[in-house]
Order: structure tokens, then sequence, then C-alpha cells
């Protein structure tokens, strides 16, 4: 692991031993900020792990005092064949045609999961965690998915400049409305 030290919480690059080795708290910690039912962490599971193998993956953790993590942050290189890309892709071929799913679905980096435990939300964590972990990634631009409605997550990406991709859109399995937002990179430093 590589530290950043910080006041509030100390930032941590994540290999994909060390994730593993928290999974099960990664994983309540994200049924927590999200608001999930506890049996999630046991679907979600396979699915992360699959996640730690693909292309460009990687992770960054805030911890506290106590080695506690507070926040998580992965993702990697979205690319054809994975389920969220697909999905994407056919939503924005859909609304905007083949050019716009094209140019924002050529080289992306997705970021997959960020979240921030309840109680350490609102001290800059998570746009911490967001510059750290897509800082010096290759690909020319990130995409994300989140539901839809004011949050602090809302409030973060769109402070940092990520724009809308796809509004109001379902995908497969999940009744609520998303929305895809996305950006350039680099990022601006902070």
């Amino acid at each position: 692991m590589t530290a950043v030290p910080s006041h509030r919480s100390q930032l941590v690059e994540l290999s994909a031993d060390a994730l593993r080795a928290r999974l099960y708290e990664a994983l309540g910690l994200y049924i927590t900020a999200m608001g999930y039912p506890k049996g999630t962490a046991e679907q979600r599971a396979p699915m992360w792990l699959a996640h730690m193998l693909r292309e460009g993956w990687r992770c960054v953790a805030a911890l506290d005092q106590n080695d506690e993590l507070t926040g998580i942050c992965y993702g990697y290189k979205g690319a054809p064949g994975q389920w969220w890309h697909e999905q994407v892709r056919r939503g924005v071929l859909e609304l905007a045609g083949p050019g716009v799913a094209d140019e924002w679905m050529r080289d992306y980096f997705e970021l997959t999961e960020l979240h921030v435990r309840p109680d350490s939300q609102g001290r800059g964590t998570g746009e911490r965690l967001l510059r750290m972990l897509l800082d010096g990634v290759p690909q020319d631009r990130v995409l994300l998915s989140t539901p839809e409605g004011k949050t602090r997550a809302w409030s973060l990406y769109r402070r940092v400049g990520f724009v809308d991709v796809l509004r109001n859109y379902r995908f497969t399995g999940d009744p609520r409305p998303f929305a895809v937002l996305g950006r350039q990179l680099p990022m601006t430093p902070s």
C-alpha cells in the first residue's frame, strides 16, 4: 500500500490482495452508504472480486486513525463485452446515436464504486478519493453511473466537471433511474 497522509483520513492505494482481505469491511461500508439491505454483500462480493481481474483495475481507500475504512473507490478500463459498457452503450445509442456513443465509449475509465461512510461524509473524502484514483489514469475520459436525485455524490460530480451523458436510464434488473456522467481526463489539480 502507498499512503498519502491527511489530517482528516489517510488515503491508501489498495492492491487486489489488500481489498480481498478487507472485502466484507468494504462491502459493509458500501451497503451502509447506499442504504442497501445486509444480504447485498453476498450478492456483490463475487462481482467485486471479478472486477479486480479487469484491465487497469485500481482502488483507493480512506482509513481513519483506527485503520477502519471510511471510504472506498475503485474502477478499471471500460471495454466492450462488460455488462455496464453494453448497457450504457445501448442507452447512448438510443438517445444520441453511434457518433456520441463511439466518442464517449472508445477509451474510458469506468469509475465503478465511490462510497464514503455516512459519518465521514461532508469532509472532502469523496473528492480526495476520486482525484487520487484518477491521477495517472491513461484513458481519455471517465464515466460513472449514479442514482438520479440530489445527493452529496451529485454535488461532487458536478463540482469536479462531470457532465450528462445519459439521464433517467434504467439498467436491466434495477427499477431506479440512473444518470451516466462523464468528463475528460486528466482532472485539473484541486
